[in-house]
């Protein structure tokens, strides 16, 4: 007895797994499960990003637990252009 879509028997006649049966059914599972890794990958570079000091100091900032030491203020501060060459030496040598 044919059904409506001109195959014989239940889903379609082809093995309940498409075309490719067993192996395609493999197949569909290995790129599931990658696309899930490569989400939860994506998810994870984001956030750390994200979490990270917008300024490229993620790795001092994690260091310290969020408290900036008074060199990285002082370098702060020199890049802003807040105090002068002679000021900025003057205080590291002070910090030392």
């Amino acid at each position: 007895m044919m059904n409506g879509f001109g195959f014989g028997g239940c889903c379609g006649g082809l093995g309940g797994f498409g075309s490719l049966g067993w192996i395609g059914l493999i197949i569909n599972l290995v790129v599931t499960i990658g696309i899930i890794v490569g989400i939860v990958l994506l998810v994870v570079w984001a956030v750390r990003r994200l979490s990270a000091s917008g300024q490229g100091q993620g790795l001092i900032s994690h260091q310290t637990q969020g408290r900036s030491t008074a060199r990285e203020i002082l370098q702060s501060r020199y890049a802003r252009g807040e105090i002068t060459r002679e000021e900025y030496q003057q205080m590291l040598v002070d910090l030392s």
